[in-house]
């Protein structure tokens, strides 16, 4: 990471839906990788530190889904459910800027930078990175605490969860965010 993107006790940590939801049987094929172990590092990080962390849950408003919160599905992955006083913001969209008090918290904080990562890289991290990059905020993503799912193209054709996963961090990097690894970002801190 470069100077300009030093990580301070105004760096706010944002884990993004890391929800049991993503695991159960019936759910597409996640390319998890070794994205949780990093996430709960960054996670051990901030605690020690006592740097802010707001936790994001996806709470979904749609009859069907896993991530309603009346599902099992909804319930955090284990480690990642807030400590003590660390805050929770519950979204029904892809971007946690949208219908909720980020924003807000993030200013009252005095927040002067955002790391995120979670589930998944190019729907609400990505979304999430991109509204907070548009409203001013200093965007960082830790790319290998984040992962993604394996999808269809408009042909039919299988994209793989690394491919997708490479391809929008690679459109984040360009234009909305700082992509660093996790251990780039411990070194920061």
């Amino acid at each position: 990471m470069d100077q300009d993107n030093v990580l301070s006790s105004r760096t706010v940590l944002l884990p993004v839906d890391v929800q049991e939801g993503f695991f159960q049987p019936d759910a597409p094929r996640l390319g998890a990788w070794d994205f949780e172990p990093k996430g709960l590092a960054l996670l051990s990080a901030w605690r020690r530190k006592g740097w802010p962390i707001l936790h994001i849950r996806h709470d979904s408003v749609e009859p069907a889904s896993r991530l309603r919160p009346d599902r099992a599905g909804n319930s955090f992955r284990p480690g990642f459910a807030p400590h003590g006083g660390e805050p929770l913001i519950a979204k029904s969209v892809n971007s946690a800027f949208l219908g909720t008090d980020l924003d807000l918290r993030l200013k009252r904080l005095g927040a002067d930078g955002v790391v995120v990562f979670g589930i998944s890289t190019d729907i609400c991290v990505s979304t999430t990175v991109r509204t907070g990059n548009n409203l001013g905020w200093r965007m960082l993503v830790a790319a290998d605490a984040c992962c993604t799912f394996e999808q269809n193209d408009m042909d039919g054709a299988v994209l793989t969860p690394a491919s997708i996963h490479r391809y929008h961090l690679a459109t984040l990097r360009n234009e909305f965010a700082t992509v660093a690894t996790v251990a780039e970002l411990l070194s920061g801190i």
